[in-house]
């Protein structure tokens, strides 16, 4: 049954829900505060990663988060704050960081970004798109003995749940990238994950999206929803008033500013990621994390990214100029001669990608709400879990039943 949809939010989650609504006949409408050509869904690694199977909230990040929480360019950085949002998702993200729990989500985290990748592959032969796509796997380089042996202990436990994965010397990650002069003790290799240009991605999907009858309102903020016996009546926006049959928040880490006007937690916090693009040649031609130094590498179409970092500070998009030249020295580090300039390191970007206590997004229905599902929450998986993310959307609006067991990732679980 076709419906009428308004989408909120035109980053990666929000166009994949409106290409699947969009399949099943609906009349979709994206609302969006931006010109759609900024954020998150720009600036990321363009990582499709059934190797990151562990959550973010795993154990011993809450002593390393202290550790690092008075250095401003450590990979993850605290901004100390008065913030009592902030102070309950922190209890929350310590009640989820138990073995045990971390154990319990891999199988979730491994199977959802199978499902994605598979779609990225379905979409990408559907002959409607043009984007980068490669499947050349990931090299998690590492660069102490200690660290690569945390590394392989992860990718033993991804053999064990089907991943293809290799520990790999320092000359066999050499004889793979021959040209990047990597200087690393060795990596450990999962075959399984692709990356894309996002950029390229997000202006063909929504030119497609436009050509199907798609509306777009941008820079257009909603600024309230009206709910009437549990059913949202009206999304109103700046500028509007519009109705619809449903209406899916796909607002990343502005998302719990809208479900608290409705009387709907959603635990989230942003974490700000940066982003450097080098335009020169650099020889690199697979995907690397460098561990220590939690920094993503990317070939992308045209260019080498260097992205991470996870500063948790609230919703900004200050630059701070200790946390790109973190990343330019990580560069410099593992890969011999590579020096990232000044005028490189001035235009790097930001992005928010919004994190959940225990490291899995929301996605579906609140008990609260009959037509609003929610979709956000993904953390540093949101490009990865754009595909699968808005087909389950689809299914929960439309009424079918899910791909995927949506349980864990409701909107009303406790922490």
């Amino acid at each position: 049954m076709s419906k009428k949809v308004v989408v909120v939010g035109g980053g990666i989650i929000g166009l994949c829900s409106a290409y699947y609504l969009q399949k099943e006949g609906c009349e979709v409408t994206v609302v969006d505060k931006t010109n759609m050509d900024e954020g998150a869904s720009y600036v990321n690694a363009g990582y499709i990663t059934p190797s990151h199977f562990i959550s973010l909230a795993a154990p011993g990040m809450i002593n390393k988060g202290i550790k690092w929480m008075f250095n401003s360019s450590s990979p993850l950085y605290v901004k100390p704050r008065l913030d009592l949002e902030f102070f309950k998702w922190a209890l929350s993200f310590k009640k989820s960081a138990t073995q045990a729990k971390v154990q319990k989500s891999i199988s979730v985290i491994k199977d959802i970004n199978l499902f994605s990748r598979d779609l990225y592959e379905d979409i990408k032969q559907s002959g409607d798109f043009n984007f980068h796509f490669e499947r050349k796997g990931l090299l998690m380089c590492y660069k102490s003995d200690e660290v690569g042996e945390e590394e392989w202990e992860i990718g033993q436990q991804g053999i064990k749940v089907g991943l293809g994965v290799k520990n790999l010397t320092s000359k066999e990650v050499n004889e793979l990238e021959p040209n990047a002069n990597l200087d690393v003790k060795g990596a450990v290799y999962y075959d399984c994950d692709a990356h894309m240009t996002p950029s390229d991605f997000m202006k063909e999907m929504t030119a497609y999206l436009k050509s199907t009858g798609v509306t777009f309102l941008t820079n257009e903020e909603v600024q309230d929803i009206e709910v009437v016996n549990n059913i949202v009546t009206k999304v109103i926006t700046h500028k509007q008033i519009l109705s619809s049959d449903e209406v899916v928040l796909a607002a990343g880490s502005w998302s719990p500013l809208v479900t608290k006007k409705i009387g709907i937690k959603i635990p989230v916090q942003a974490g700000k990621g940066y982003r450097i693009n080098v335009k020169r040649e650099t020889g690199i031609t697979y995907p690397a994390i460098l561990c220590e130094a939690k920094v993503a590498v990317t070939p992308m179409d045209g260019f080498t990214r260097f992205a991470g970092t996870m500063e948790l500070g609230g919703i900004n998009h200050y630059i701070n100029p200790k946390r790109v030249e973190a990343i330019s020295k990580a560069a410099k580090n593992y890969y011999k001669g590579l020096e990232i300039n000044e005028q490189e390191k001035e235009q790097a970007k930001c992005g928010l990608r919004p994190c959940s206590p225990d490291g899995l997004p929301y996605i579906g229905k609140s008990s609260k709400c009959a037509n609003l599902t929610i979709a956000t929450g993904h953390a540093m998986m949101g490009w990865s879990l754009g595909p699968a993310t808005g087909k389950l959307v689809s299914e929960t609006v439309l009424g079918k039943n899910t791909s995927i067991d949506l349980q864990p990732f409701s909107p009303d679980r406790k922490f």
